[in-house]
């Protein structure tokens, strides 16, 4: 693929930047082929990969040969080419920091801890929170046919409801993180249940709560009132829970993930608006669809490079505490930060202010980039421990654990972390944790556990 788009006519020039993403995509498209390749499944890797050839590698390539962004580069060609160098360097510590921990070695008794599994009576408390949380959010909305029209109507309904006052988000995220979040993880709950225990296959009240479920699931996380990012992660995350060990289904995820990425994803957004503020989509190239306002996030890293030198400087762990505390009003944290992206936009004076932030570009500009190298390095180091204790986890016999259901739900979340802004994803990532630690029991007795 990078041949292909690398041969295609285009008005770009071939410059220092073209040649140093050609190299980035060739290498973050070999690191996926040994995802996809490779005898381990290895979840939190795989998706790092996918995300990585595709938004930072293809698409970038595809921009470079065209001579088109989906968002103007504000700073000299030299900023761009310094955000695809940091790109690729930090890529190299991502792998480096994966490569410390030693393959295929199992946790011996020393290093081994007490399972955390899931807890029979919370798992009811979790599926009450799910309804409650549900039906509060389309009560609040308006009703069932909002959740059916468009996402503009959907986010014209939260306006309305006075959720959120001037300027601050936070009623808006937590309102949409408890009216999705925890209908998703019960589905996810209550599946890998029914599939690991032949006991709750044989009762009512398990289906029953499954239909149920899946009914509810229909309405809150449908894709016509959901962002792509946030169905693409319902997708997975109910994909590697229902198929944790098959191996087809792993690489089939990762491999139709590129094609979807070019042949779908940026078509996806039909429901974004209703029939009368429906855009076409027209295109010229066959590299149109990944030069078209979704794949912005090199340009945007790009852009904060030019931003931070024109004087604004690194903001030292400001942006992430935001992110961090993103439930604190604006009311009570006058001075709280803006996303990220929308702050970079609103240097630019751009029209569009909903911009992506790229991890890449969250931790530069909170730490520099020997900060965001080493950030990588760990990120790296931790997913390749989680996703080799979940290998282990999904393989041994009996009732499902909370790694096996957490991994697949941050796999699916990491594109909408990669992509950022973190202010914007960390909603649903601290009512996912809540959620989780709701469910989790490490106490050894046989009746508290899902069985």
């Amino acid at each position: 693929m990078p041949a292909f788009v690398a041969l295609q006519p285009g008005a770009g020039l071939r410059d220092q930047v073209y040649w140093l993403q050609l190299v980035l995509t060739v290498y973050a498209g070999a690191r996926l082929s040994a995802m996809i390749l490779g005898r381990h499944r290895k979840l939190l890797q795989g998706t790092f990969w996918l995300f990585v050839y595709m938004a930072m590698g293809i698409a970038a390539l595809a921009q470079e040969v065209v001579g088109k962004t989906p968002v103007p580069v504000a700073g000299s060609r030299s900023d761009l080419a310094l955000a695809v160098a940091l790109v690729l360097v930090a890529c190299a510590a991502f792998d480096a920091g994966a490569l410390l921990v030693r393959p295929g070695v199992r946790p011996t008794a020393r290093t081994t801890f007490r399972p955390a599994m899931v807890s029979r009576r919370r798992l009811a408390v979790l599926i009450a929170v799910a309804f409650v949380g549900s039906g509060l959010f389309v009560l609040k909305l308006g009703g069932l046919p909002v959740f059916f029209a468009s996402r503009m109507e959907i986010n014209e309904s939260i306006a309305d409801s006075g959720v959120s006052s001037a300027g601050s988000q936070a009623g808006t995220a937590i309102l949409r993180g408890f009216g999705t979040v925890p209908a998703l993880l019960a589905l996810m709950v209550v599946t890998r249940w029914l599939i690991t225990s032949p006991r709750a296959r044989g009762r009512p009240l398990p289906w029953i709560a499954l239909v149920s479920l899946i009914g509810l699931n229909t309405i809150v996380n449908n894709p016509i009132s959901n962002p792509r990012y946030w169905f693409l992660t319902v997708l997975l995350a109910l994909l590697f829970t229902v198929f944790p060990q098959s191996p087809a289904m792993y690489r089939a995820a990762l491999s139709l993930g590129v094609a979807a990425a070019v042949l779908i994803f940026p078509f996806a957004d039909k429901f974004r608006y209703d029939d009368a503020n429906t855009r076409a989509t027209e295109t010229t190239s066959v590299l149109d669809p990944l030069v078209l306002k979704d794949y912005d996030q090199m340009a945007m890293f790009a852009n904060t490079i030019t931003y931070a030198d024109a004087g604004n400087g690194h903001t030292y762990g400001r942006q992430v505490a935001g992110s961090a505390l993103f439930f604190v009003p604006r009311s009570v944290w006058t001075d709280k930060p803006k996303d990220t992206g929308v702050m970079v936009s609103e240097w630019m004076a751009a029209t569009n202010t909903n911009r992506s932030s790229p991890l890449w570009t969250e931790l530069w500009l909170d730490f520099g980039p020997f900060g965001m190298v080493a950030g990588f390095g760990l990120i790296g180091w931790v997913s390749a421990r989680v996703d080799r204790r979940y290998a282990h986890a999904v393989a041994r016999p009996g009732p499902a654990g909370i790694l096996t259901l957490a991994v697949p739900l941050v796999a699916g979340y990491s594109f909408i972390l990669l992509r950022g802004p973190l202010l914007q994803a960390s909603g649903r990532v601290a009512i996912g944790i809540m959620c989780l630690a709701l469910i989790t029991t490490l106490r050894p007795e046989r009746w508290r556990q899902l069985r």
